[in-house]
């Protein structure tokens, strides 16, 4: 019974966020995945590098929507996805022939070292993931996947960051840097 006790929550739920903040979000949101996707689709399409990938999108919810998270500051979202990456391409190079296992290992560990290094952002666990699970352009990248899409990806939408959500007076990003 204390099992599901545990389960009933304690508090209720956050209030409503104002107009103005919904806006700064979308404002920030739409500016930080457009630099990120106009490379994708214009100057590396057809090629064989990537430049977005879906965490990106968790990331934006975080780093324009919830600044002052401890999971969105620039430490967690740089630190969280290079580190993420980095696990996942060594999971995806040792276990490819077990995808299932990969998988697993990839986001299980990039958890624990995100944690362990301060930097647990939700969002690398994705990034983890899609090393493994990604397609042939992705797994052709190799260790170019810690580079791009995710490390450059990661700081162009940290710049964004920085400028739209210090723009508003009612904002301010980061919280904190290290």
């Amino acid at each position: 019974m204390l099992f599901f006790n545990k389960m009933k929550g304690e508090k209720k739920s956050p209030p409503m966020v104002s107009l103005s903040e919904i806006t700064w979000s979308w404002v920030g949101a739409f500016l930080g995945i457009a630099p990120v996707a106009y490379l994708n689709y214009t100057l590396f399409y057809g090629d064989d590098l990537v430049f977005i990938i879906g965490s990106f999108g968790a990331s934006a919810v975080l780093i324009y929507g919830a600044i002052t998270s401890p999971l969105a500051q620039p430490r967690n979202l740089v630190g969280g996805h290079v580190l993420s990456a980095i696990v996942g391409v060594i999971a995806y190079k040792l276990f490819y022939p077990f995808p299932w296992f990969a998988s697993a290992f990839a986001v299980a560990t990039a958890i624990a070292l995100m944690h362990a290094t301060k930097t647990l952002h939700p969002p690398g666990g994705a990034t983890a993931l899609i090393a493994v699970i990604g397609s042939e352009k992705i797994h052709a990248l190799g260790f170019l996947y810690v580079f791009i899409p995710v490390g450059v990806g990661a700081i162009i939408m940290l710049t964004v960051a920085l400028i739209v959500n210090n723009i508003a007076k009612s904002r301010k990003y980061p919280v904190f840097w290290f």
